[in-house]
């Protein structure tokens, strides 16, 4: 078994370093008990995060963190996913709620994550309330404070 993280760019400034990235994604990765994964963290700018919104979620404009997994029958499936961010939407994210950039980066790639493990949480108000953003929030924590 094994976990692999592949992190990449698209002309955009990330202000997280890939071997953090990948840190991130494997501590999730771990504090979930997957022990076989491969995931792609893609960074890309809002034009390219606005067309896969619509294609594939039928939404208009950029959004933050875009997140498909894939996971085989049987409970030591590997787990298979990708994780679409956009810096520019985390950086606007950032400054309303108050937080470091990289903070919002990081929770973007542990809630990327828990979705592509399948996780779901209610839209709006309702979402930091949910069962999901409690795990995030945790696994953050634990992420933040060993950096």
């Amino acid at each position: 078994m094994s976990v692999s993280v592949y992190v990449s760019t698209r002309d955009v400034r990330v202000s997280l370093a890939s071997a953090r990235v990948e840190a991130i994604a494997r501590a999730t990765l771990r504090s979930e008990h997957v022990r076989d994964a491969m995931l792609s963290i893609t960074f890309l700018g809002n034009a390219a995060m606005a067309r896969l919104n619509a294609r594939h979620l039928r939404h208009r404009g950029a959004t933050d963190v875009i997140s498909f997994g894939f996971r085989g029958a049987g409970k030591r499936a590997p787990v298979i996913g990708d994780i679409y961010i956009a810096p520019a939407v985390a950086r606007a994210n950032a400054l309303e709620h108050g937080v470091p950039v990289r903070e919002e980066l990081a929770r973007l790639v542990v809630h990327g994550t828990l979705h592509v493990l399948g996780y779901e949480h209610p839209e709006a108000d309702a979402r930091s309330a949910s069962p999901m953003w409690k795990r995030q929030e945790r696994v953050l924590a634990r992420v933040l404070a060993s950096a």
